[in-house]
């Protein structure tokens, strides 16, 4: 019955993990996405275009 228990418990944490996993590489996805709207920002203003 303990051994049930602790199953359990790092079952939980493994999935408590990939999803911690998950979120995290959509966050860093969505930053690059920022980054490289404001690099082509910068390039447009260079260029004398509007953002």
């Amino acid at each position: 019955m303990g051994s049930m228990n602790l199953r359990t418990k790092l079952i939980l944490i493994l999935a408590g993990a990939g999803a911690l996993l998950m979120v995290s590489c959509e966050t860093f996805a969505g930053m690059g996405r920022d980054i490289q709207r404001a690099g082509q920002g910068m390039e447009n203003s260079g260029q004398g275009r509007e953002w």
